[in-house]
């Protein structure tokens, strides 16, 4: 008999990670806990592995989780633009400015099943500095920009808030003093919000390794230089910090969209936006 992931299992199994807790997410959902439970656990058997951590401090994937969790939201995304879009026709030009961080996550992805969706439509993501990216913003060549709050080029229509979680390379030991730290190079929207968070902690650190970059970033963690703060759709499974005491709790990140004002109405921005929003 053929196996199927519900939306309403998967929908689920994607808020309980988000919220990082099986009380949060019930009540996000408007279920009650054990009905929330009990779906986690449906899906879990249709799946065939444990999919969540639980713990007195909340829940967090497992490596099976971790790896439906891309698959799961981008069921749902599909499922969701499907119903809004199906019989609706739409053409245009639409630049989409993405922080690095959140262009090397699920958002491109999206954007790329909406325009399979409309081939009439063409769709473009844009990751350049926030100075640039002001620029082309002011002068009307990107339609759209998602990034952290301080950087965003206009005012946020909306607003939502994730989560940082600390990657560590292979051989690092999160008890060394100082901590090898890995950071992203200034300007950086998290960067002073780590150092201050080790701060208040009293963690001595001293800079392991910077980059500008996602990639180098990445390279140095993997290449086992030290730890650093990342956005957890970027982080290796091999990379995941399992003892929650052993690093200090990282500061949510709040990430923004504006939208260019001469773009109103436009029913091909209006798409991609609730996209957006929908998968973040």
């Amino acid at each position: 008999m053929a196996r199927d992931l519900e939306t309403t299992l998967l929908r689920s199994f994607v808020t309980a990670v988000r919220a990082g807790s099986i009380s949060r997410a019930a009540t996000a959902l408007g279920h009650t806990q054990p009905a929330l439970s009990q779906q986690l656990r449906k899906l879990e058997r249709v799946v065939g592995r444990p999919l969540l951590n639980r713990s007195p401090s909340g829940v967090s994937p497992t490596r099976a989780g971790e790896e439906l969790l891309p698959y799961a939201e981008r069921i749902l995304s599909l499922s969701a633009q499907a119903l809004t879009e199906t019989g609706r026709a739409l053409t245009g030009h639409c630049v989409v400015g993405l922080l690095e961080d959140l262009a090397a996550s699920q958002l491109p992805q999206a954007l790329a099943d909406l325009a399979r969706l409309h081939p009439g439509a063409t769709l473009e993501v844009l990751s350049i500095s926030s100075a640039a990216m002001r620029e082309a913003y002011d002068a009307g060549r990107v339609q759209l920009v998602l990034d952290a709050l301080p950087d965003l080029p206009g005012p946020p229509r909306w607003t939502v808030r994730r989560p940082l979680v600390w990657a560590i390379g292979p051989g690092v030991d999160v008890a060394a003093d100082p901590l090898p730290v890995v950071l992203f190079s200034n300007p950086c929207s998290w960067r002073t919000s780590v150092l201050e968070t080790l701060e208040r902690t009293d963690r001595r650190w001293r800079v392991a390794f910077e980059s500008n970059s996602l990639l180098g970033v990445l390279a140095a963690v993997r290449a086992g230089i030290g730890v650093a703060a990342l956005m957890p759709a970027n982080l290796d499974p091999a990379m995941a910090c399992h003892d929650a005491a052993a690093l200090p709790t990282l500061p949510d990140i709040e990430f923004g969209l504006a939208r260019h004002p001469r773009n109103e109405g436009d029913p091909l921005i209006d798409a991609v936006e609730t996209a957006l929003r929908r998968t973040i």
